[in-house]
């Protein structure tokens, strides 16, 4: 493992002008220089030089008193999403699942207290929720995200859900701490985990787990169906197989990195 940088070694600055990115980011219809200010734990002068600074590099605009993020971040998002080949190179994998099942195929990594899709392979079904690569979901209350906790040890686990911000989405989401942490273990247990309209009434998503060559669970890879189309029972009778094996070829290609 790499050693943890010093703190003399960090650029206080950078990290919080990182930080009012990902907050203009979570408000895309913008946010008054306060607003910023209260949001980022800064003083109204500091997240000024900062949103300033951002607007004369081109990653903001102001329109009147809101700052709003520039389209420029998603070149720089199409940079970096061209250049993972991993991704590139299973989604042929995920577009099988999709086309067998006729429903939508994703991969998604865990970032903080969410999942971020990495990869997406839509299906002809109509979601309230929208969804693309880079999009982000809570860990708490999606397949994926139980999947990836799934790999963490039982310390770990408790000091992620500590942190975690957890809410209703729907009436049937759980939003009990232990309860979700008993989840995770079932999903560690058999290998794959299975949401049942947590997200989205109508919604039900099943995802299992990608390694590295380590062991590691590094991401997940789902299927999201309508709960109309799939009852849980024939979700892991006729999804869960093709699923486990793209994630096999996927966790092939890892190893041979």
């Amino acid at each position: 493992m790499p050693e943890a940088p010093s703190s003399r070694d960090l650029v206080g600055s950078l990290e919080k002008g990182l930080g009012v990115l990902e907050i203009l980011a979570a408000h895309p219809a913008g946010l008054t220089l306060t607003e910023t200010a209260e949001r980022a734990g800064l003083t109204r002068a500091g997240a000024r030089r900062l949103l300033l600074t951002l607007v004369a590099a081109g990653h903001a605009v102001q329109s009147g008193r809101l700052f709003v993020l520039s389209p420029r971040l998603l070149s720089l998002a199409r940079i970096w999403l061209e250049g993972t080949s991993l991704w590139s190179f299973a989604e042929p994998f995920m577009r099988e699942v999709a086309s067998e099942m006729n429903e939508s195929c994703s991969a998604a990594v865990l970032s903080g207290h969410d999942v971020v899709y990495v990869a997406r392979i839509p299906g002809a079904r109509i979601m309230r929720v929208s969804l693309q690569v880079g999009t982000r979901l809570p860990a708490y209350c999606t397949s994926m995200g139980r999947v990836l906790m799934s790999g963490m040890t039982q310390e770990q686990l408790a000091d992620f859900l500590g942190g975690a911000t957890i809410e209703p989405n729907t009436p049937k989401t759980i939003t009990d701490r232990r309860e979700i942490a008993q989840k995770v273990r079932q999903a560690a247990e058999q290998g794959f985990a299975m949401v049942d309209e947590e997200l989205e009434l109508g919604l039900r998503s099943l995802a299992v787990p990608v390694h590295d060559r380590q062991g590691v669970v590094v991401a997940a890879i789902n299927v999201s169906a309508q709960s109309a189309r799939f009852s849980v029972a024939d979700m892991e009778r006729t999804i869960l197989p093709p699923l486990k094996r793209a994630a096999e070829k996927i966790e092939d290609f890892f190893a041979v990195q």
